[in-house]
């Protein structure tokens, strides 16, 4: 049994609470808020350990792991702190709002040989594991362009500044929605090594992007577009996209779906013929113990529980994996330059897309 602790009780912490609880091989031994009456009403009704200081969550529930779903600024203190301890750590996204902070916990949890994973959960919709497996495949050809989006209604009027429209507490959309279209640019194609012609604009919010867009570029010379807009009430919603088009076809991937387009047929892909095939995240997705907001939370859940029960270091969404998101939203802003191809030893490149828009 896998003693867990759950640390920040606001949307996604009582989603990871809701969800861990039901877990057969998983105990939640303590939950840690900074908003005592949220403590109370827990102790009350679920009977939970309550603690106000996640250190005295570490220190006196003694997890096995943790779930971290605080606002994204405290993430790398916290899990800083589990991390010293010898605790497993579970931490939303996004990673970390510095990548010098992140190559610190990465160096740390190998260090400390502790399981870790990051919150992003696309990675484990049925329809977005499609795609990846189609286009590692080689069916596509020669991959020539990707476009990933993500648009929604989260701010749609000037309003007070809450943690996530705040530029040091969240990060605004660039952050909450444009990470999530980039790790999965990384899962699907690989992570792009330039970008340029940088857009990041304010619709409502005053200290954040509530639209990104910009063109990306990969090793090998295919092309990209991120474009992200979290002030667009035309979506209900939440919807996020990944296209990539190759020299044999097209695959486009969302939430509910997958749409392949071949050319020709590939040995890659038996059983698919050329031409139209759609299949469906239903059918594309292994059925799950307990069903809130979709397959993929608790998904990704089970497998950090399976990681720290069988230690396995080597798991989906590490804190590695989540440094290649968090690098090109460096990128995005400036902080971080290209990277030069493999095996060159050409130094990172300056000018139109290194030097990006602000």
């Amino acid at each position: 049994m896998v003693k867990i602790g759950v640390i920040g009780l606001v949307k996604m912490g009582l989603s990871h609470l809701s969800i861990v609880r039901t877990h057969p091989d998983v105990k939640v031994v303590g939950v840690c808020d900074a908003t005592g009456y949220v403590l109370d009403v827990m102790a009350k009704y679920t009977g939970l350990a309550p603690f106000g200081d996640y250190r005295e969550l570490l220190d006196g529930a003694k997890p096995d792991a943790v779930l971290i779903a605080t606002p994204s600024r405290s993430h790398g203190e916290i899990a800083r702190a589990a991390l010293e301890r010898g605790v497993h750590v579970f931490v939303e996204k996004p990673f970390c709002l510095s990548l010098e902070e992140a190559h610190e916990l990465v160096a740390l949890a190998r260090r400390t040989q502790a399981v870790n994973q990051v919150g992003y959960h696309y990675r484990f919709v049925g329809a977005f594991k499609e795609a990846a497996r189609v286009v590692s495949s080689g069916a596509l050809g020669t991959v020539h362009h990707v476009r990933a989006e993500a648009f929604g209604p989260v701010v749609l009027r000037r309003k007070g500044a809450t943690w996530r429209s705040a530029k040091s507490e969240g990060g605004g959309a660039l952050y909450d929605y444009a990470c999530h279209a980039i790790d999965l640019v990384n899962f699907v194609v690989g992570a792009p090594t330039e970008v340029g012609g940088v857009v990041r604009a304010s619709v409502f919010s005053r200290d954040v992007d509530d639209e990104v867009y910009a063109t990306l570029r990969f090793e090998g010379g295919a092309s990209g577009q991120l474009s992200v807009n979290w002030s667009d009430e035309s979506f209900r919603k939440m919807s996020t996209r990944i296209s990539v088009w190759g020299t044999n076809g097209r695959i486009t991937a969302d939430r509910q779906e997958c749409q392949l387009y071949l050319r020709e047929r590939h040995d890659g892909l038996p059983g698919i013929d050329k031409g139209w095939t759609v299949r469906y995240t239903t059918d594309l997705s292994d059925p799950v113990w307990f069903y809130l907001r979709g397959e993929e939370y608790s998904a990704q859940i089970d497998y950090f529980a399976n990681s720290v029960a069988s230690t396995r270091l080597d798991g989906e969404n590490s804190f590695e994996s989540a440094i290649a998101t968090d690098r090109v939203v460096a990128m995005l802003l400036g902080e971080a330059p290209s990277l030069p191809p493999s095996g060159s030893s050409a130094p990172p490149r300056k000018g139109l897309w290194a030097r990006l828009a602000g």
